[in-house]
């Protein structure tokens, strides 16, 4: 077993994960596994930089992170870091902060190397061993039910989404610039504070719009259609999971595998899209900091199943952090 430290810094969240892996056996044993919200990619939208204050939160977490890390004697760290950081001017200024605070460089990773991590992450638990190719038999996933390949995917993010489409390997994969920060900050706030909460249906029409000229460039590279299983990993699609699911706490073992129709996705959307901030901040299942970024998300995820014509959409809450992770050994 080798025990690696993985960090996915992300347009609104950083997560890591301590574990301990057995490459022979494909084992992953989480020793820490955390999340916090930091908006790293807070106006960067509208300014193109990351804002001194989103900095700020950041480091701090990596604070917190590097204690974690040096108590658990992580022999390898990686710290990947992705959208909002990839589109900033003042991009320097978060790699020397991380730097001096975990020793290592951050690896702004391209589109297509952070589908690769998703699609690892995602999909090992999945592909059972068996011979490659999208034609084999199905294999299980954890509840013992059958898992057609090819796989698609999906990773809904703050700033992208990516699309991967494989069996045992990636066949095809694009990175497109629709999150659920992205399209709330374009179309829902102005000045830092929201203009319609709910949204009216000028917001989400232009919302929809962003969503289907993304959905078409993410065509051009991934044969959609070609997909019998929609994964989907990040926190817009457990949250709406764990909607789904009526859990009065987010708990990651229900939520991982769990398979939510998409009549249920759509009805979840609609409640989103049409209550107001107060009003999604009862939900329990929703974390603090995705109140306001989680209709978006959530519209993400049904546009994406409705363009497929995904019937069902499988949670794994094994995602580019578990990649990452696996990266390491």
């Amino acid at each position: 077993m080798k025990r690696v430290a993985a960090v996915d810094c992300g347009t609104n969240s950083i997560r890591l994960l301590v574990a301990d892996l057995d490459p022979a056996t494909g084992e992953l044993k989480d020793l820490d596994r955390r999340m916090t919200i930091v908006r790293l990619g807070q106006g960067v939208d509208r300014t193109g930089r990351l804002a001194p204050e989103a900095l700020e939160r950041t480091f701090a977490a990596c604070r917190e992170y590097a204690g974690i890390i040096r108590e658990l004697g992580a022999e390898k760290l990686r710290f990947v870091a992705t959208s909002a950081s990839r589109d900033a001017e003042n991009r320097d200024d978060f790699v020397r902060g991380v730097v001096e605070i975990l020793g290592v460089e951050p690896e702004v990773i391209t589109g297509d190397q952070e589908a690769e991590f998703s699609f690892t992450g995602a999909t090992k638990e999945l592909t059972g061993g068996e011979a490659a190719g999208a034609e084999r038999l199905p294999v299980e996933d954890g509840g013992g039910r059958r898992v057609d390949t090819p796989y698609l995917v999906v990773d809904i993010g703050g700033g992208s989404t990516e699309f991967v489409l494989g069996s045992d390997t990636v066949r095809a994969a694009r990175s497109v610039d629709i999150g659920c920060v992205r399209m709330t900050e374009r179309h829902l706030v102005q000045d830092g504070k929201i203009i319609a909460d709910p949204p009216g249906e000028e917001q989400i029409a232009a919302i929809k719009a962003d969503i289907a000229r993304a959905l078409d460039q993410a065509a051009e590279t991934v044969p959609l259609s070609e997909a019998r299983t929609l994964v989907g990993l990040a926190g817009s699609v457990t949250t709406v999971a764990a909607i789904a699911l009526n859990l009065s706490e987010y708990d990651s073992a229900a939520i991982h595998h769990s398979r939510i129709p998409l009549s249920q996705v759509r009805e979840i959307t609609h409640r989103l899209l049409t209550t107001t901030h107060e009003e999604r901040a009862e939900i329990p299942a929703i974390h603090p900091g995705r109140v306001d970024v989680i209709a978006a998300g959530a519209l993400v995820l049904l546009s994406i199943m409705e363009r497929i014509g995904a019937e069902e959409v499988v949670v794994s809450e094994h995602d580019i952090l578990d990649g990452i992770a696996w990266s390491c050994a």
